[in-house]
């Protein structure tokens, strides 16, 4: 809710950069220096100057031979926009300095930190300084640009307005189980005769594996849905049925023993998982040192 403090301020009806161009024109008694300032050209500076003049109907500076010298109206306007500008100045950089202390914040959807990144975990050096981490996990897509968190672990193409994404791998899709269910089984008899938990995200995915699977298609014996990876691959795990998910993302599942491929049969799923992060944070320590093991933790070379 609205302060009312805020609500009964009046009305700005001048442009913000052209009180800008003015301030660092007065600080500086330069129309050169302020251009160099504010990093725009003089004649940029002389134009918002201009402008300002004419919004408010008075002249705010003049030049006195080669010296620029402020007006008694100039003279009252500059002291308070020099505060307020110097006042909005500190309370951004005391917001980018908390954004840059302490953990790093760190969100990604359940599945990559159950099945990826809670198995690699216990090589994570939290102990050493820049390496502290705020992990949490969401569904949805977090507003890394409000601040919400920090970095984030995405699917997709790669390609979210104003962040930047470092790809850490693509990813592959295949049919799995519990190994309990394929021994001494032929795995086409293992498909019929199982119910398939499938996320409502893949369909197309399913459709693609099982058009391609060499010998042809197979018909499981039942097909639920659902809407999380996770519930359809520990469901699988559980032997209630077989799943089809991200090869990179249960490999760990796999290598413990507790997932095996049915077919030795693997598709591109037209994906791939992403550190992003917003461009301001591309230089924090934290960040470089998150995505170095990460990167490290992958089989495929540092792309």
């Amino acid at each position: 809710m609205l302060d009312q403090s805020f609500a009964s301020l009046p009305r700005l009806n001048v442009p913000l950069n052209a009180l800008r161009a003015f301030e660092a024109a007065a600080r500086l008694l330069s129309i050169k220096d302020a251009a160099s300032e504010l990093n725009v050209t003089p004649s940029a500076v002389s134009h918002q100057l201009k402008a300002l003049e004419e919004a408010l109907g008075v002249d705010l500076m003049r030049r006195v031979g080669s010296r620029l010298e402020l007006t008694p109206a100039g003279a009252r306007l500059a002291p308070p926009l020099t505060e307020g500008f110097a006042r909005i100045g500190a309370a951004v950089a005391d917001v980018t300095e908390e954004r840059r202390r302490g953990p790093l914040r760190l969100t990604m959807l359940p599945t990559f930190a159950v099945h990826w990144l809670s198995p690699r975990l216990a090589q994570y050096p939290f102990e050493k300084a820049g390496f502290e981490l705020l992990i949490s996990t969401s569904q949805e897509v977090v507003d890394l640009s409000a601040g919400a968190a920090d970095v984030a672990v995405r699917h997709g193409a790669g390609k979210w307005h104003g962040l930047r994404a470092d790809r850490l791998f693509p990813e592959t899709v295949t049919l799995l189980a519990a190994p309990s269910q394929l021994r001494g089984r032929d795995p086409r008899e293992v498909v019929a005769a199982s119910n398939l938990f499938l996320s409502q995200y893949r369909p197309r995915n399913w459709a693609d594996w099982n058009a391609s699977l060499p010998g042809g298609p197979v018909s499981p014996g039942a097909v639920t849905m659902v809407d999380s990876t996770s519930l359809a691959l520990r469901a699988a795990a559980d032997g209630a049925g077989l799943t089809l998910a991200g090869w990179e993302i249960a490999e760990a599942d796999v290598k413990a023993g507790r997932l095996a491929p049915v077919f030795d049969h693997r598709i591109e799923a037209g994906g791939a998982y992403w550190l992003v992060y917003p461009e301001a944070l591309a230089t924090d320590r934290r960040v470089r040192n998150l995505r170095s093991w990460l990167l490290g933790q992958l089989d495929a070379p540092e792309r």
